[in-house]
């Protein structure tokens, strides 16, 4: 979501946990020196708690001029500590080099699907009314609470205050962050939890979906109606209910697919792939496109053409639940795996077509390259910022256009080294 996904990558790697798949690594680091070192550190950590305390203070004023009273502040940060751990994931977030298939390999895995029908049986009654009152799949809430959280298995653990206030105090992406503490105390001033309680990831996603402090306040819901809307503790039917107020709102459409997997025929143009191009299912179909499995339905609205692994791997129209699916976060990969565990936990079939598993992901230093190099080609990417966003698949498509190859806007080492080699 764009309330509470700070990057792709975070949300990515979370979610490719299988329940109970995977431990704690093992460190390979080696052992720092002990003696002066300890002591530098040690002094380090003193003087940033103490920074800490005075950073808590001027915000006492700011916290009180949004609606905070002095007795919930006191409560909230009495014992703040400065958590030197939270700023060094936040500045050393793992980058997410896999592809779509490596992904979707965890995401969508034997076991997650397995255990999405356990779940889906186990809380159908609840998903059933959440579906009455909200007009969302069953499944799809199901999905999502998947890779959030391997259906409640791993809620996170971290307090949620003490690491909001740490990175607030942290002058990297202050203002974010402060806005997200002032909604988490807000939330205890609300009696929804305690600080004790509010526990999450070390970036404050909380909750059996995850949801940043912002969301909570803007979407959650006390469906068990206990006067609290509790996303926190082992009943999942607050958090539930929550996400499916949160999708609705964004405009889900009940009965529409996230998108299809499609046939393409041998004449396809490929540069019809685009988000923008949007036509009725009947319309592609007279293009010579069809639906690996059933029938189009122009009652499910416009769709687009998608090519998440280029033009050797599997192709999907998707609809406009797949954006809503999005405001969840923006990576293809991610909306793709929610779509197709939840078709998989209602018993569809796995996608018909292979991937081009012979291909590795581009690094994060290969994508800045391909950005420059198209640049100084003549095929503007407009921001070099490793990012392949629509500007970016726009010039790769240009690119190959240009060279007569088949212009999917697939960012493949095939690009670069045709790149390397001008």
């Amino acid at each position: 979501m764009d309330w509470r996904i700070l990057s792709a990558a975070i949300v990515l790697m979370a979610a490719a946990s299988d329940s109970g798949a995977t431990g704690p690594a093992t460190s390979i680091r080696p052992a720092e020196r002990s003696g002066d070192i300890d002591s530098r550190v040690k002094t380090k950590q003193t003087a940033t708690q103490a920074g800490l305390e005075q950073w808590v203070e001027k915000f006492r004023p700011r916290a009180q001029a949004k609606g905070i009273t002095d007795a919930t502040f006191e409560v909230a940060m009495r014992g703040v500590q400065y958590d030197a751990g939270v700023i060094k994931r936040d500045r050393n977030q793992a980058e997410f080099t896999k592809t779509i298939w490596d992904y979707l390999d965890t995401a969508v895995s034997d076991l997650r699907i397995a255990n999405g029908r356990k779940a889906l049986a186990k809380w159908d009654d609840t998903l059933s009314k959440i579906n009455k009152r909200f007009g969302v799949e069953k499944e799809v809430i199901v999905a999502i609470w998947g890779l959030e959280s391997a259906y409640g298995t791993f809620r996170g653990s971290e307090p949620v205050i003490n690491g909001l206030t740490t990175l607030a105090y942290d002058a990297r992406r202050a203002e974010f962050f402060e806005d997200e503490l002032i909604h988490a105390l807000h939330i205890l001033q609300n009696a929804d939890t305690t600080a004790a309680r509010m526990r999450g990831s070390w970036a404050g996603a909380m909750g059996h979906t995850q949801f940043m402090p912002s969301s909570f306040q803007a979407h959650a819901v006390d469906f068990d109606q206990d006067g609290r809307r509790n996303i926190w503790e082992d009943n999942p039917r607050d958090a539930l209910a929550s996400t499916g107020a949160y999708l609705r709102h964004f405009g889900w459409v009940e009965g529409q697919p996230w998108g299809v997997e499609i046939n393409l025929p041998e004449t396809f143009d490929y540069t019809l792939a685009d988000r923008d191009d949007t036509r009725l299912p009947s319309e592609w179909a007279n293009l010579g496109i069809a639906p690996v499995n059933g029938a189009f339905d122009d009652a499910h609205g416009v769709g687009s053409i998608l090519l998440p692994g280029g033009s050797e791997g599997a192709a999907f129209m998707v609809f406009s639940n797949f954006a809503v699916i999005e405001k969840y976060n923006t990576a293809d990969a991610y909306v793709i795996g929610v779509g197709h565990l939840s078709d998989r936990i209602v018993g569809a079939a796995a996608f018909e077509h292979e991937w081009p598993r012979r291909l590795r992901a581009l690094s994060k230093p290969e994508r800045i390259e391909l950005q420059e190099r198209l640049t100084a080609a003549g095929f503007d990417t407009v921001k070099i910022d490793a990012k392949m966003g629509p500007l970016t698949i726009n010039a790769v498509r240009q690119f190959q256009k240009a060279k007569g190859l088949v212009p999917d806007g697939f960012p493949s080492l095939d690009v670069l080294e045709r790149l390397r080699a001008l």
